[in-house]
């Protein structure tokens, strides 16, 4: 057996299939993916393949590794990149659309007052500090118009110490900041000397009413003790109480007397020497403010909550993605190995230019370097085929004709381009080439300049590039070759294509394959074919799905090609074949 026989999946000589593991035109082709419950004869020859286990589930368990997040990462560069980019733009339109807060600070020295409990001093100033009362009294003195819940959430009060008092006012600009701190000392203040001046008052009030409540209580008991001791034969027991009372009640009314004495001599003063005393320490100042660091730190902020989320995202995906990437993934699943990798495609315009047509200068045979190694490997194959002896069983309508098809997993695009770069380039060195278009929109048709269905020439190339696209009626149309159908069931579209292949001439077809319709008429267009595969666009069950309906329409799947591979991806893409007996 060949090196080529053994990848392509052929039969040695010595086994059935025909010479040089050629399919015997005998064989019957099967015309349903559910007709019968055997393989088909023409299937025999895939009996090199080894009998993998069709549960997807093996190629999606193991554990994760961190070659496998970074390989996600690396591939999504651009989209971590764009999120990183908009989180920090954001962050300068929140920066934007705040405008910058200046701050400034004053601090006042509070003298305790007569009243004031030294251990809940501090706590009670911070309390009347951050009041709407304080804050209104600000507004005040400052003219403003806004109300005083709004102040007050521009401003906060810190107790540095029992007599030390820290107040920081935010702004629009820093001498507002210096204007609405040293508006808050001052109402503050204000507002706490009218608390000592108001507590000092009513406990004089208090006093005062106690003294003249004592009084009238003395004046009674010494009038009951007069109007009892005037009479002829008073009541001593009685008068001997009268007169206890109003010793006590004397006691009393001197005692308070003695408080409003000594609330007059030291309470007083003691309260204005606190009112007196309470007075700022320091002169608002603005603090340092910086008009570049807000920018940075909720750019910043942006950048990493963007490259945070993007990152998370891709992790996310990558985790539950069922889609294949690895080259042995794809080979287990397609049951063929892969005979070429290359790596991403990119899209645009530029790129289709460059593979179309342009008269007959060099530009026709141009193109990016994975198009034109998978074009040249497409054109391996090829030749490989129409030097296997020609066609010996009759599949090709032409004798030494040779035909390939390209059937795309997923993506059209790099397929079509591919297809036209090899036929521009063999048409342009003198072949006759044919190439039949049978996807839905004609991608390789339309790089050609052919939008119309029919086939017919492309122009610049005379007769040595010809273009078949079916008409939009023909669903599964079939082919030039009797393989598949007899003459009497040949279309009229295909007896034109028939009528374009001459000796010598080359057919590649770019041809997709639905469960729903079958694939017994892929072996009308080509004897051998490949499947083009786009990492990361197709899940196992897809990929198993189109390769089964190549192997079950009776054609050789000589190759897979792997397009977008991963540079970290170090798998030979090959598929595990049957140990030797």
């Amino acid at each position: 057996m060949t090196e080529r026989e053994f990848q392509g999946g052929r039969v040695p000589p010595d086994k059935p299939g025909g010479p040089g593991g050629r399919f015997s035109p005998d064989k019957t082709v099967v015309r349903s993916l559910n007709g019968g419950n055997g393989m088909p004869g023409r299937l025999s020859a895939f009996d090199a393949y080894a009998a993998i286990d069709d549960r997807p589930a093996d190629l999606a368990t193991g554990l994760v590794s961190l070659a496998f997040i970074k390989a996600a990462m690396r591939r999504r560069t651009r989209f971590w990149c764009v999120a990183a980019l908009i989180g920090f733009l954001i962050g300068c339109g929140y920066y934007a659309s705040s405008p910058p807060v200046y701050k400034a600070s004053t601090s006042l020295l509070l003298t305790p007052g007569p009243y004031e409990n030294v251990n809940t001093a501090a706590s009670n100033d911070e309390a009347m500090a951050g009041s709407r009362t304080v804050a209104g009294l600000a507004i005040q003195k400052l003219g403003l118009s806004e109300s005083p819940a709004s102040f007050l959430a521009s401003y906060t009060a810190t107790a540095i110490t029992e007599r030390v008092l820290s107040i920081t006012v935010s702004a629009p600009s820093s001498a507002q900041a210096v204007l609405r701190a040293n508006a808050v000392g001052a109402a503050f203040l204000q507002f706490r000397a009218k608390e000592m001046e108001n507590e000092q008052q009513l406990v004089l009030a208090s006093l005062n009413q106690q003294i003249s409540q004592a009084e009238q209580h003395y004046n009674s008991l010494n009038t009951q003790i007069n109007q009892l001791s005037s009479q002829s034969q008073p009541d001593t027991q009685r008068l001997k109480t009268l007169r206890n009372q109003r010793t006590q009640a004397t006691a009393t009314l001197y005692g308070l007397q003695q408080a409003a004495l000594g609330n007059q001599t030291v309470t007083q003063p003691a309260t204005a020497s606190a009112v007196n005393g309470s007075v700022i320490l320091d002169g608002a100042i603005p603090l340092a403010h910086s008009r570049f660091k807000p920018l940075v730190l909720d750019g910043g902020i942006g950048l990493i909550f963007g490259l945070v989320l993007g990152l998370g995202i891709i992790v996310i995906q990558a985790l539950v993605s069922d889609k294949l990437r690895t080259r042995d993934d794809v080979a287990q699943a397609l049951r063929c190995p892969l005979k070429l990798s290359v790596g991403p495609v990119p899209s645009g315009r530029g790129l289709a230019g460059r593979i179309g047509l342009a008269g007959r200068d060099r530009r026709s045979q141009a193109g990016h370097p994975e198009v034109l190694r998978i074009a040249g490997h497409l054109g391996r194959l090829v030749s490989a085929g129409a030097n296997g002896g020609g066609d010996p069983g009759g599949t090709v309508p032409t004798p030494g004709a040779a035909s390939l098809a390209v059937v795309p997993v997923d993506d059209l695009r790099v397929p079509a381009l591919a297809l036209v770069s090899l036929a521009t380039s063999r048409a342009g060195a003198g072949e006759r080439v044919i190439v039949a278009d049978l996807c839905r929109g004609a991608p390789a048709a339309k790089l050609l300049g052919v939008g119309a269905p029919g086939v017919g020439p492309v122009n610049g190339y005379d007769s040595r590039l010809v273009v078949a696209v079916p008409t939009g009626d023909e669903v599964v149309p079939g082919g030039p070759l009797r393989g598949g159908h007899d003459e009497a069931e040949r279309s009229a579209f295909a007896e034109e294509v028939a009528g374009a292949c001459q000796p010598g001439s080359v057919l590649l077809t770019l041809i997709t394959l639905e469960p729903s319709l079958g694939s017994e008429h892929l072996a009308t267009w080509a004897a051998d074919a490949v499947a083009m595969v786009t990492a990361g666009r197709s899940s196992w069950t897809k990929i198993r799905g189109v390769t089964e309906m190549i192997r079950l329409s009776g054609v050789h799947l000589v190759s897979a090609v792997l397009v977008g591979a991963d540079k970290t991806d170090e798998s030979l893409g090959l598929a595990r074949m049957p140990e030797a007996v």
